[in-house]
């Protein structure tokens, strides 16, 4: 047989394969295993079909690949050793047999390196990045992708389509990493590489990663957009499993936005998956407590608790999903709560508490043992280079000893050859360490930020879910006493009602907060949104009163201020409102955001009755606004006349890093 009519049938078997989706098509193959004469048909065809069986009959894979490892040693075949050998870490990988799944991986690649088979080498950093992804090693996990994109590019520039696999994955790493931009930045070329071939699945695959991307960095709309067009490709392509799991991850951005109708319109669709593209009990879980919380906040709480019921039949036919089943429980309570059913509420809080002590407890225990073997390992790389130091230290004195025996002018010119070398040497390994060290040193910095950032998105979550939850069953208790008390006890309902009020409010300081924890800065565009919402808030309270709210084209929307500083703002303006609404008996109130010389102006004003300055004593509402500015660094004054209104400014000096748009 030629060679090319060996390439052919090897292409011929590629497409074939390719088309082996069923177990009919599978016995088919094996038939072709057991009858062919070719060897290296036979064996290439056993890989295949071993692959097939590791994820459909383990076992029966474990039987062929060893056979197969073992025929292809017999007739020496070794690119069908290095090939199944690599399919047998896949193998382990699968079974979850960490220390075997590596040896195998790195044995496929020695020995693809050994036997100069390019092919399979790509083929073994690829697989040795998704095992040290799938353990966490991410730093690991990314070297050796960016070694097989490296590979792509010197062996196979042809190999495009190849070039953008390794892409994907180097942006899902960093996606772990939480280095979003950065994630962005791969998955864009990964993106146009699949665009250029036309490759409409892996398209659609590219940009529902960016969307991902979006979500996390808060930008929602580029968000909805990316995953918009992921649908639409996906369709498409005929890629049904991608199309409704991709309708999944767009109500998740339109219920962080709190649009729930939008949410609510894209999980039904997701729901709408045909049972022949498989079962997903875990994402339908997650989409039953999503449309429970969504109805919920719609105030449909009955509606609300028939999908927490579906979901709770998930729990049943499936109790290994138990712990992720935290949320639908806290949302079936809060359903209960507003339906008045409080025991019932009550159980469905205590179920969650209960999950999520357990969940946070192993937790724990995993960290712990991570950081374990994050300390081992430090001490082993410690004593190794201290161990290569030493033998360092012990061949320069060997060195050293033998030069003197030369003559006295060649050692003169020896010694001045070495001493020059030795400063090269000594200077190069110099300024490697220092590069290390920096490296080290941003690692650390990287991993800080993300623990850092990890417990102020727990801290936050535990706000919203434990204290959130139980205000809402004091809210909802309230309620239900009040309507009691009615009748009987017209002071008693009054007092209830300035309770209910109350923590009503101190919901709306906690999301507040909560809001702010979650951002590690504020800019314009978040205060004015922020102020925009509470404002319209206002005015539901107030129908009588017309608010106007408006801030200078100057202003930059991204400009920036620290979490701290965004919060004393929209505090200031806030409470500036509030006392207008409590005591001024406007009919207008009017807030400024603008720009004076170098300085950034708020001002909030109204039209009511005002007061005399001298003869008023300054209230805690007051002085927290002062403080609030004393703390940005401002300057705070209160201007009213008795029926002529009142009016608060706050003048806060602009950093240096502030942007002004520039007149077109």
């Amino acid at each position: 047989m030629s060679k090319t009519i060996f390439i052919l049938k090897i292409l011929l078997l590629c497409v074939f394969f390719a088309q082996a989706q069923s177990p009919k098509t599978i016995d088919s193959l094996i038939t072709v295993i057991e009858t062919t004469e070719n060897d290296s048909i036979k064996l290439r065809l056993t890989n295949q079909v071993s692959f097939y069986f590791i994820f459909n009959d383990i076992e029966k894979a474990a039987s062929l690949l060893n056979n197969g490892i073992k025929e292809a040693e017999e007739k020496e075949f070794y690119f069908g050793v290095n090939e199944l050998t690599n399919t047998k870490g896949i193998y382990f990988d699968v079974k979850g047999i960490k220390d075997s799944a590596r040896y195998y991986f790195e044995k496929g690649l020695e020995m693809s390196r050994n036997l100069k088979i390019k092919s399979i080498e790509q083929m073994s950093l690829n697989n040795l990045g998704m095992y040290n992804w799938n353990n966490g090693n991410f730093q690991e996990a990314l070297d050796y992708f960016y070694q097989a994109l490296e590979m792509n590019a010197t062996h196979s520039p042809q190999n495009i389509q190849g070039e953008s696999v390794y892409l994907n994955n180097i942006g899902l790493i960093y996606q772990e990493l939480k280095q979003y931009e950065k994630a962005l930045e791969i998955h864009q070329k990964a993106l146009k590489i699949r665009e250029e071939i036309n490759l409409e699945s892996e398209q659609a695959i590219s940009l529902a990663n960016m969307g991902v991307c979006f979500k996390s960095l808060s930008r929602f709309k580029e968000s909805i957009q990316s995953y918009e067009r992921a649908i639409a490709l996906a369709k498409s392509a005929n890629s049904m499993r991608h199309y409704y799991s991709f309708h999944n991850n767009l109500a998740n951005v339109y219920q962080e936005m709190e649009n729930y109708e939008q949410a609510i319109s894209n999980y039904k669709i997701a729901l709408e998956r045909p049972a022949s593209l498989g079962a997903n009990p875990k994402s339908d879980l997650s989409i039953y407590s999503n449309l429970t919380a969504a109805y919920t906040q719609l105030n449909q709480p009955q509606l609300a608790l028939s999908y927490a019921e579906k979901g709770f039949e998930i729990i049943e036919k499936h109790p290994k999903l138990m712990n992720f089943a935290g949320t639908l429980y806290k949302n079936a309570a809060e359903s209960n709560y507003l339906l008045g059913n409080t025991k019932q509420g009550s159980d469905f809080l205590a179920s969650y508490i209960s999950i999520n002590d357990s969940i946070f407890s192993k937790n724990n225990a995993d960290a712990v043992a991570g950081l374990e073997v994050k300390f081992k390992t430090q001490e082993k790389e410690t004593q190794l280079a201290q161990t290569r130091a030493e033998l360092a230290e012990k061949e320069l004195k060997i060195g050293r000893k033998n030069l003197l025996i030369y003559g006295t002018s060649a050692l003169a010119l020896l010694l001045a050859i070495l001493g020059y070398l030795v400063y090269q040497q000594q200077k190069l390994k110099n300024k490697q360490l220092q590069k290390e060290n920096e490296l080290k040193e941003a690692l650390n910095q990287i991993a800080t930020q993300n623990k850092l950032q990890e417990q102020r998105l727990r801290i936050s979550r535990d706000l919203d879910d434990n204290i959130g939850a139980q205000l809402t069953f004091i809210i909802s208790s309230i309620e239900n006493l009040k309507y009691g008390l009615k009748l009987k006890n017209e002071n008693m309902s009054q007092k209830l009602n300035t309770i209910s009020s109350f923590t009503t409010n101190t919901i709306y300081e906690l999301r507040d907060t909560i809001w702010a924890m979650n951002k590690p800065e504020i800019t314009i565009e978040d205060l004015k949104s922020r102020i925009i919402n509470y404002i319209d808030k206002a005015r539901e309270m107030a129908t009588n009163i017309n608010f106007e709210f408006k801030a200078d084209n100057q202003i930059s929307d991204e400009q920036a201020f620290s979490s701290i500083q965004g919060m004393n703002i929209y505090r200031i303006i806030q409470e500036a409102v509030h006392n207008a609404l409590k005591y001024a008996e406007a009919k207008n109130i009017d807030v400024h955001i603008g720009l004076k010389d170098e300085d950034l102006i708020l001002s909030i004003s109204d039209d009511g009755k005002g007061f005399r300055q001298s003869e008023t004593s300054i209230g805690n509402g007051l002085n927290n606004m002062r403080k609030r500015a004393g703390d940005l660094g401002g300057i705070f004054t209160i201007n009213s006349r008795e029926e002529e209104g009142t009016e608060v400014e706050i003048i806060v000096p602009l950093p240096l890093q502030f942007q002004i748009k520039e007149a077109s």
